[in-house]
């Protein structure tokens, strides 16, 4: 699991494509690399990958096609900054918000405006991912975790939504510089997904759900008392 707090910007030094099938990118991170262990999860740009070879002050990460279609990882070239977090340990500070590293789709920077010290981006957002984006709630955008300052109308046929980056955020991740069209990893709130789920089972009520559940749950405690 990660926050969606930013350790640091590392540097691709390669990527080696397997056609659609598989890559490996290389990076330079030093301080991601400190203590980093063979197998240790690091999430690039919002994507959680493994350590498949440490050599001093650079990593490798195995890509599968999936990861390639789903996300921009596969868009990368040798330069390029990326966005890099450590997992986090047990017991450690949840900063930011509950980030898997699993990206859900990719998303693009439609307006930037600069306001005094600060700056307002707009993306544009998949259709299918719109629903889980509410204002004030977290998203993660390229492994940042950042709360959401606007949404589009519910009828909006281009969803999109805004966030503001203050100076920490502009200078400290990729986000900063990426240019107008760019596009970004996007990774919405997990317990809207697992709430959309769940409601699914029961016709999107939830006095249904507590309906249902509660005849199961009844019959488990009297087989309880029965045994």
């Amino acid at each position: 699991m990660f926050t969606g707090i930013i350790a640091e910007q590392g540097k691709v030094l390669s990527v080696e494509r397997n056609g659609d099938v598989s890559a490996t990118v290389r990076l330079h991170a030093p301080g991601t690399t400190d203590g980093l262990a063979l197998g240790g999860s690091i999430a690039v740009n919002g994507v959680c990958l493994t350590a498949t070879q440490i050599d001093g002050r650079d990593f490798s990460v195995d890509v599968m096609g999936e990861t390639l279609v789903r996300s921009t990882i596969g868009e990368l070239a040798a330069g390029d900054p990326v966005n890099l977090e450590r997992c986090v340990p047990a017991g450690g500070r949840l900063d930011g918000h509950v980030v898997q590293g699993h990206v859900d789709g990719v998303g693009q920077l439609l307006e930037r405006e600069g306001l005094g010290n600060w700056d307002r981006l707009r993306f544009g957002v998949p259709a299918g991912l719109a629903r889980y984006i509410a204002e004030k709630g977290s998203i993660a955008v390229d492994g940042v975790s950042l709360t959401v300052t606007a949404v589009s109308p519910a009828e909006d046929p281009a969803p999109w939504f805004e966030v503001g980056l203050i100076p920490t955020t502009l200078s400290e991740t990729g986000l900063g510089g990426k240019p107008l069209g760019g596009r970004v990893n996007l990774e919405v709130d997990v317990l809207a997904k697992y709430t959309e789920r769940l409601l699914s089972f029961t016709g999107g009520s939830p006095a249904a759900h507590r309906a249902s559940a509660a005849p199961a749950a009844e019959g488990a405690l009297t087989d309880g008392i029965a045994k």
